[in-house]
């Protein structure tokens, strides 16, 4: 049954007209450098809507087939399947010239690239489009955002979930209607340019075996290594440096690349040299050892204290205590709390407000009642920055949601001066919005939102500094989280996310455990950075599966060239239980004039639960110099 309309039923296409390539794939895992593709579907449609081709097939993958009860396909149904580069052609050929559509499309074009490297091919798609980005902006009031929640939001039936032929056929009635939204909200398509990716990109790396002990600080003069000692080596040694790192690493203690406040020791043959490494020891005051002596010691190195393993729980949520806001013109002015100040603050640092911190406590979920905004999404347009940070603050002191971005789940919108000249009012006086002044912040008053706009969980809002805990299933994996931030479309710079996983130092272990644009997967895969789109990007973790070294992960986002966040507006950040699982919870930053890094989250561990904060600090230095506070070893 052909399910692909035969048009988009948009009246004026425009931006919105491309030719499209839908597809979806079966795997037997999860990670594309290590899992294989079972079965793929590729549907093209032109940018009036017609299907102009259709492929499927099933694959031998040479391997295990992985999770059956999930996609149904044994290693009986795929023997005497094609391998994909016999098909690798005409899979290409239907993907040439036109934009590639998934849901979740970084997973399907991942694992595209992996089978087209391994078969000695280029895969030639220089723009992708996700469904499930270009719902995040859409913002339909669903619980979640998995296909078939989708599919029946928008009215597409779908017969088999997980085949690869009907899943992609549903996906062109998820396109048809998630463009119309967009054009009905004049939003622009979060499409992702896919730069060629050359072979040697997918050759995967070992991952570092983590450190089993905690640092128990500097080599004492004359004294011996412990185990769990942060050890880094610097210019010319007798020994081949694999050699020595092998043995230390054997015998407990932690190799580093790089040297920071919380190195125990440097070993250099060079004392004086002029190296990063050296300049950095001596500046830090960390001692300085031999190689000869250096081997020596590690004839006796010392039992160390292992890191606590965090068991996994189902855990209550917290709230923190109401926080009073920013002063608002024509509002009572009061102070925004202080947020914890992590180790890179040796740097100079603009902190998004001032304060003392508030007291915080574990209380049930119980949402935002009792006030005046509950459930309401407030976009505020126009103003200085100042104002306009200090309005959203207070949309948030009242219950509310601070919108980004006009969406369907907007239910209010306030102007401030300027604001009227906004090109989103003409779309916002067809939808019908209510549009307030600054005043009716003092005492709101606002009806119901209609049944369209309501979702049965709203995401809890979160203020800056504000913590909840990550439930855990018990018994049972807990899911991989995705920490979701989002900005207004930038013409003129691009906004980069990053992360670092830390341990109790507040450093990296070793430079793999920073995530960034040129580095977007950890080998182990525990922390992956996705693109969603030009104003989206997403940090996926896997907190069950990350070392007992690791006590919390930063995410940060960093601008380029002399931008700055000043220009940039309000950030937002949200988390949810798998891709396309209903947010937990949501948060918007305001930037302040000149930061060039901002922190948006860290996630940590606090006894036998990990806890999500939204941070909100600012810093006017680059990403290096934000990376080498944690550790990171940048060159100069």
């Amino acid at each position: 049954m052909d399910l692909v309309p035969a048009s988009f039923g948009v009246p004026a296409m425009g931006d919105y007209a491309y030719d499209w390539a839908l597809v979806d794939v079966e795997t037997s895992g999860p990670m594309a450098r290590r899992d294989r593709v079972l079965s793929v579907a590729v549907i093209t449609i032109g940018p009036d809507g017609e299907q102009t081709g259709e492929f499927s097939t099933l694959l031998n993958p040479g391997c295990d087939p992985g999770p059956v009860e999930v996609h149904g396909l044994t290693v009986e149904r795929l023997r005497g399947a094609p391998t994909f580069d016999q098909v690798a052609g005409r899979i290409g050929a239907m993907l040439q010239d036109r934009v590639l559509v998934a849901h979740n499309a970084q997973f399907d074009y991942d694992f595209l690239a992996y089978e087209f490297a391994r078969a000695r091919m280029w895969l030639p798609v220089s723009q992708r489009l996700c469904t499930l980005a270009l719902n995040r902006q859409v913002d339909p009031p669903t619980d979640d955002m998995k296909l078939g929640t989708l599919a029946a939001h928008y009215g597409i039936p779908q017969q088999r979930a997980h085949d690869a032929l009907d899943d992609t056929r549903v996906l062109a009635g998820i396109l048809r209607a998630s463009l119309r939204e967009a054009a009905r909200l004049d939003l622009p398509l979060p499409l992702v340019t896919c730069p060629p990716r050359a072979e040697s990109q997918f050759t995967p790396k070992p991952p570092k075996s983590p450190c089993a002990y905690r640092n128990p600080g500097r080599l004492t003069p004359g004294g011996p290594l412990q185990q769990g000692m942060k050890v880094a080596i610097t210019g010319e040694t007798a020994h081949a440096r694999a050699e020595l790192v092998g043995r230390a690493v054997a015998a407990g203690l932690n190799m580093m690349t790089s040297v920071s406040r919380h190195t125990s020791v440097l070993v250099t043959n060079e004392s004086a040299s002029g190296s990063a490494k050296a300049r950095r020891a001596h500046a830090e005051g960390v001692p300085v050892i031999d190689e000869h002596t250096f081997l020596r010691l590690l004839a006796d190195v010392q039992p160390g204290t292992a890191h606590e393993a965090t068991a996994t729980v189902a855990a209550p949520v917290a709230e923190p205590e109401p926080e009073p806001v920013v002063g608002l013109a024509g509002l009572a002015p009061t102070a925004t709390s202080a947020v914890p100040v992590p180790e890179a603050a040796a740097f100079p640092m603009n902190v998004l407000g001032a304060g003392v911190p508030a007291p915080r406590r574990s209380v049930p979920f119980v949402g935002t009642l009792n006030k005046p905004l509950a459930r309401r999404r407030v976009l505020v347009l126009g103003g200085v920055h100042a104002d306009a940070a200090a309005a959203r603050t207070r949309v948030v002191e009242l219950g509310g949601s601070a919108a980004v971005n006009l969406s369907a789940s907007v239910t209010d919108v306030v102007l401030l001066e300027g604001g009227e000249g906004d090109r989103r009012m003409s779309r916002i006086t067809a939808l019908g919005l209510p549009v307030h002044d600054l005043h009716w912040l003092a005492a709101p008053t606002a009806t119901a939102p209609g049944a369209a706009a309501l979702r049965a969980q709203e995401p809890h809002v979160m203020p800056r500094g504000g913590v909840i805990d990550l439930p855990m299933p018990q018994g049972r994996p807990g899911p991989e989280w995705y920490v979701t931030a989002g900005w207004a479309p930038q013409t003129d710079y691009e906004i980069d996310l990053v992360a670092f996983l830390l341990d109790g130092d507040e450093q990296v272990t070793s430079d793999e455990d920073f995530i960034f644009y040129g580095a977007p997967e950890s080998p182990a895969g525990t922390m992956r950075l996705l693109t969603g789109g030009p104003a989206e990007q997403t940090i996926a973790l896997n907190l069950a599966s990350l070392p007992p070294a690791t006590r919390k992960v930063v995410v940060a986002a960093a601008i380029d060239g002399t931008a700055t966040f000043g220009t940039v507006g309000a950030i937002q950040i949200g988390a949810a239980p798998g891709s396309s699982g209903a947010p937990l919870a949501r948060a918007t930053l305001d930037a302040a004039t000149t930061e060039r890094t901002m922190l948006l989250a860290e996630i940590y561990r606090r006894g036998p639960v990990w806890r999500l904060r939204a941070v909100g600090q600012g810093y006017d230095h680059g990403l290096d110099a934000l990376a080498r506070g944690y550790g990171v070893d940048i060159a100069d």
